[in-house]
This record gives structure tokens, sequence and C-alpha cells, in this order.
């Protein structure tokens, strides 16, 4: 016949945190290195550089709706040369 074990229960005690001593590590210097500029996917790039019209000058002073303003917008960049493929 097979006999049956007895369980225990296990007395859990706090463990007494001590704090670590905290050693400097080496720290390198990381070689900077500029990126490249990536080329726009697909369509235009638009370099606005050195532009000085106000967004007043461009859409008008009167309330336009937002597909008036991107109509307005790409006739500006087109008629400025500011578009590049």
């Amino acid at each position: 016949m097979a006999t049956k074990r007895k369980t225990t229960k296990r007395k859990t005690t706090k463990r007494k945190t001590t704090k670590r001593k905290t050693t400097k590590r080496k720290t390198t210097k990381r070689k900077t290195t500029k990126r490249k500029v990536k080329k726009a996917f697909g369509g235009y790039s638009i370099n606005f550089k050195n532009r000085v019209e106000s967004l007043e000058q461009i859409f008008g002073k009167a309330d336009i709706p937002p597909s008036e303003m991107t109509k307005k917008l790409w006739k500006f960049i087109k008629n400025k040369g500011l578009g590049h493929k």
C-alpha cells in the first residue's frame, strides 16, 4: 500500500533588503555621424526655405474650407516652383 506524505507549511520570512553599491561604469563616447537626408518617397518634396509670405498672403483674409486651402497651397507651390520631383 502507498503511504500518504504529510505536507508542511513553510514559514515565510521577510528578507532584508540591502543597498547595493553602485559602481561607475566606463562610458564610451559614441561617434556622432550626420545622417543622410532621405529624398521623399514617391511624390513631391517641397522646400519652403527662405520664404517670407504669410498665410494671409497665400490664402486670403476670408474663411475658406480645407479643400480650397489645399487648392490654393498647391497653386502657390507650382507658381513659385517649390515642388521638385
